[in-house]
């Protein structure tokens, strides 16, 4: 039977990172993911502010913008009638944030992964999970050429929102709430665009540019009108975009769709626990909420960054190990579950006047614009920015 320190379940933003990590620690890391590669997977593609710091500490954002994923350096909001827009805030040297491709992305983590010493497997599912007692010491996998077993001294299900591994780990749910936003995302050729969000009552739009010259525009819409919206989801994505952001559809009228509207009903809101004998769960198996805030990939970038930080060199120790699983629990808990509160507010798409006035206020001061700009894309939770525009 074959045996790894480390067995990482799905390959993308996630699992890569942490097989990356991990295989640059000196443990020996099998990745697997049953998708083929490359591959595009629904996303909005955005990497905030954290997830770009550790693609430069990793020493991978030099290498991204190399693929010529595109430098967004100018954010604009739109509050129905209340618009702020300005430069991305510089920050520790970085004064662009990045929305790339998921086919580029996963492919580049993936490919750094095995540069480090990672194994990896594509079209290869995890079927079971190896126990001994209450612990889990391992997976059995299978693809077209049949099933094997392998162990390890630690499984990671970093296998996404329905993640198998959580279910065969018995990960408790610790609180679910009913899916807030539905979602339809369109790519556009011949509309420039750099980080923009326009919202109304109802609607979201979020635009942002990507590889090929193309430019990602995503329409959300309240998850009660799914049943309509996907009736005719072109005539309801380019409705929600004349009536949300009506200057965006006057520049779009000189631009083209290209490749098929894609969208989800099904975005799924809960918190598992994350860790337990001999497994964890990292990315979305273990949070997932609403994508309206766009924080996904980094924050599976900064998960894949704490369960590293917190097994260090104790892998091999059994009392170690458990007490660097606690404290990743602790930090997860710490780093998601504001994140996922603010997620859930700003899915209700409800603008009251409240919000409006508070906009307009700070709109009409540069210093509380250019702060409230810097929270788009850093992701604080909403709750700090009272201090910081005070």
């Amino acid at each position: 039977m074959e045996s790894y320190d480390v067995v990482v379940a799905g390959a993308r933003s996630a699992g890569a990172s942490t097989a990356l990590l991990f295989a640059r620690a000196g443990y020996r890391v099998l990745l697997l993911d049953r998708a083929a590669f490359p591959s595009d997977t629904l996303s909005t593609q955005h990497i905030h502010r954290p997830g770009l710091r550790l693609l430069r500490r990793w020493g991978l954002l030099d290498r991204l913008v190399a693929t010529g994923c595109p430098p967004v350096r100018r954010i604009s909001y739109a509050l129905q009638d209340v618009r702020l827009a300005g430069p991305v805030p510089v920050e520790e040297g970085i004064d662009a944030v990045y929305a790339p491709r998921r086919y580029v992305l996963d492919s580049m983590l993936i490919d750094a992964a095995v540069a480090a010493g990672a194994e990896f497997r594509q079209g290869c599912a995890v079927t079971g999970v190896l126990t001994e007692g209450d612990r889990v010491t391992g997976v059995r996998c299978g693809t077209g050429r049949g099933e094997s077993e392998v162990r390890a001294r630690l499984v990671v299900g970093a296998d996404g929102m329905r993640s198998t591994l959580a279910g065969l780990c018995g990960a408790a749910v610790q609180r679910q709430d009913a899916p807030r936003t539905c979602v339809y995302y369109g790519y556009w050729e011949g509309l420039p665009a750099q980080f923009e969000v326009y919202e109304r009552t109802g609607r979201l739009i979020g635009v942002v540019g990507t590889h090929d010259e193309l430019t990602l525009v995503a329409a959300y819409f309240p998850q009660s009108e799914f049943a309509d919206v996907r009736r005719d989801a072109d005539r309801a994505y380019r409705e929600a975009i004349r009536t949300t952001a009506p200057e965006l559809a006057e520049r779009a009228l000189s631009a083209r769709r290209v490749e098929r509207l894609r969208g989800t009903g099904s975005q799924l809101n809960h918190l598992r626990t994350v860790t337990g004998p001999g497994w964890v769960l990292v990315g979305d198996a273990g949070c997932h909420k609403d994508s309206i805030t766009g924080t996904g990939i980094s924050d599976a970038f900064e998960q894949a960054a704490l369960l590293a930080e917190s097994v260090g060199a104790g892998l091999h120790d059994d009392r170690v190990l458990a007490a660097a699983l606690d404290r990743y629990a602790g930090g997860h808990r710490r780093l998601m579950e504001p994140r996922y509160r603010t997620a859930l507010d700003t899915a209700q798409l409800e603008v009251t006047e409240q919000r409006l006035e508070f906009t307009r206020w700070i709109a009409s001061d540069q210093a509380s614009a250019s702060a409230f700009l810097s929270v788009a894309v850093s992701h604080v939770d909403a709750a700090e920015l009272l201090p910081a525009v005070g």
